[in-house]
C-alpha cells in the first residue's frame, strides 16, 4: 500500500511516495519516490504579491507530471498541500480553482499552524522523551518554532522569517525581535538545557557538508557556525560547481542558516538534531491515520 504526499513551498514542489511495511505489527513507512522541482514561487509572492502567469503554468504542468507518477505508483491516497506563498499570494484561490477544474486535483492552502502541526507528528517520535526542545522549521516564506518538553507540545508559533524572504529582503521591520522576544518569553518557565530540532532542506544540506553524520544525527552549535562561514565563503556559483549544491538551494542555504542559528543562540541551545523529516512525512501520516478510522468505521 502506497501513500503520496506532495509540498509546494515558497522555494521548491516535492513529491514523496511512500510505501507501509508491517513488521509483525510494527507499522513504518518507507520512501520510495521522492521528487524536487524548484518552483520559487516566494519569488514572485514576496516582491509582487502575486504568483505569476509564468509560474502558475509551471505548477499545472509539474502537477500534472506527479499526477502521472502517482498513477504509475498506484498509490491508495494523496494529498497536496501549500505553504507560505501560496497563503500569501493573492491570486492563490483562483489557480487552486483552476487546478481542481482540470487536473481534477485539490491543493490545500494550509497555515502556519497547522503547518507545524503536521511536522510536529512525526518529529515528536524521535525527540529524547526526558529533554527540552526548540523545534526550528526553516522553509522560503515562514520559521516555524515548537518548544516541547518530555515530548509535549508547550507552545508554538509561525514567523514570517524565511530563506527565499531574506533572500529577497522582504522581511518586515521587527521580525527578528518578535521572534526572539516570542522564543525568551516561552522558555522562561522551562528549567534545564533545551536542544534544538531542525528540519527542512537546508539544515538537512548543512548537516552533510558538515561531515559529521552519525546515528545522532546531531551537529553542536559551533559546527553549525563553521560549516555556515564555510558555505558563505563561496560565491553562488562556487556553491553550485564546487560545493554541488542545486542552483535553488546555493542561494538560500545562507539565509537559512542565519535563521537556524538566531533561533539557537537566543535559546542557548547547544546543538542541533536533524532528523531528516518534514512536512511531506507528517502530510504521509496523516493519510494513513485517516485510511486506519475509515477502515475501522
Amino acid at each position: 500500500m502506497k501513500f503520496a504526499a506532495i509540498d509546494i513551498g515558497s522555494n521548491a514542489a516535492r513529491l514523496q511516495i511512500s510505501s507501509v511495511l508491517d513488521n509483525d505489527g510494527v507499522m513504518s513507512f518507507k520512501r520510495i519516490e521522492y521528487v524536487r522541482f524548484a518552483l520559487r514561487l516566494g519569488h514572485d509572492v514576496f516582491i509582487d504579491g502575486e504568483i505569476s502567469p509564468e509560474s502558475e503554468v509551471r505548477i499545472f504542468k509539474l502537477l500534472h507530471a506527479y499526477k502521472l507518477l502517482m498513477d504509475l505508483h498506484e498509490v491508495k491516497d494523496y494529498s497536496i498541500c501549500a505553504t507560505s506563498a501560496m497563503r500569501e499570494a493573492s491570486n492563490s484561490q483562483e489557480i487552486v480553482t483552476r487546478i481542481q477544474k482540470i487536473l481534477d486535483m485539490k491543493i490545500n492552502i494550509i497555515d502556519g499552524a497547522r503547518e507545524a502541526e503536521l511536522i510536529n507528528d512525526v518529529v515528536v517520535q524521535s525527540l529524547h522523551p526526558k529533554k527540552n526542545y526548540l523545534h526550528i522549521d526553516v522553509g522560503g516564506g515562514s520559521t516555524e518554532l515548537n518548544v516541547y518538553q518530555n515530548r509535549e507540545k508547550l507552545a508554538s508559533k509561525s514567523f514570517k522569517i524565511g530563506s527565499v524572504r531574506l533572500l529577497e529582503g522582504k522581511e518586515r521591520e521587527g521580525d527578528w525581535e518578535k521572534m526572539n522576544r516570542w522564543i525568551t518569553s516561552q522558555l522562561a518557565s522551562i528549567s534545564g538545557p533545551i536542544y534544538a530540532v531542525g528540519t527542512g532542506g537546508n539544515i538537512a544540506k548543512l548537516y552533510n557538508i558538515s561531515g559529521q553524520v552519525d546515528d545522532t544525527k546531531t551537529m553542536g552549535i559551533a559546527e553549525l557556525r563553521k560549516v555556515s562561514a564555510y558555505v558563505s565563503s563561496f560565491t553562488y556559483e562556487e556553491r553550485v560547481n564546487k560545493l554541488r549544491l542545486n542552483t535553488d538551494r546555493a542561494d538560500v542555504i545562507v539565509p537559512a542558516a542565519s535563521i537556524y542559528l538566531a533561533a539557537m543562540e537566543c535559546a542557548h541551545c547547544p546543538s542541533i538534531f536533524v532528523p531528516d523529516l518534514g512536512l511531506k512525512d507528517g502530510i504521509i501520516q496523516l493519510l494513513y491515520d485517516r485510511y486506519l478510522q475509515r477502515k475501522k468505521s
